[in-house]
């Protein structure tokens, strides 16, 4: 397995959108347990493949404390939504910066899984938090987009002002 290059806001790379995956093979079998990799590796709940510059309908999550219940949701579509929540988030792509989004309270996911197979979820809670936030990432949506444009400029200014530190 290998550790991917996770892309940070603002790359416009993450605004891609991405297209379904037709062919289940090792090939993206090896590319899920990449992405798993390197989401454990980052301290990461969930990923998108959009987020590791590959443009394919694909996302896996852990949200268990011991990392012992990895979800692949391959092709995912929400076909339920009810309710509203408010939930603080963070994303690998936007690293330190942490902020409200609303959301639906509970989702119904239709997904294929690692080998194509179809399956259904029904999901609240934070499960259902990280579902909707890592289908935005395939629909190239970054969850910083649901804030102000003011708070929008200055995570900007944030994160490029860490980039010259860093350098």
């Amino acid at each position: 397995m290998a550790l991917l290059n996770i892309l940070h806001y603002p790359d416009e790379r993450l605004h891609t959108v991405a297209t379904p995956v037709q062919t289940f093979d090792d090939a993206l079998r090896i590319q899920i347990d990449n992405m798993f990799e390197t989401m454990y590796d980052a301290k990461g709940i969930g990923l998108a493949a959009t987020q590791v510059d590959f443009h394919k309908r694909l996302v896996v999550m852990d949200i268990s404390e011991d990392h012992n219940e990895p979800r692949v949701f391959v092709n995912p579509v929400i076909v339920e939504k009810e309710g509203e929540t408010v939930y603080e988030e963070g994303c690998l792509s936007v690293p330190g910066i942490y902020d409200k989004v609303t959301r639906a309270e509970k989702v119904k996911v239709r997904a294929l899984d690692r080998d194509g197979k179809e399956f259904e979820l029904e999901a609240d809670g934070l499960l259902a938090i990280c579902i909707q936030h890592e289908i935005d990432h395939l629909d190239g949506k970054v969850f910083v987009e649901y804030l102000s444009e003011m708070k929008q400029g200055r995570i900007r200014t944030k994160l490029k002002k860490r980039e010259r530190q860093n350098m």
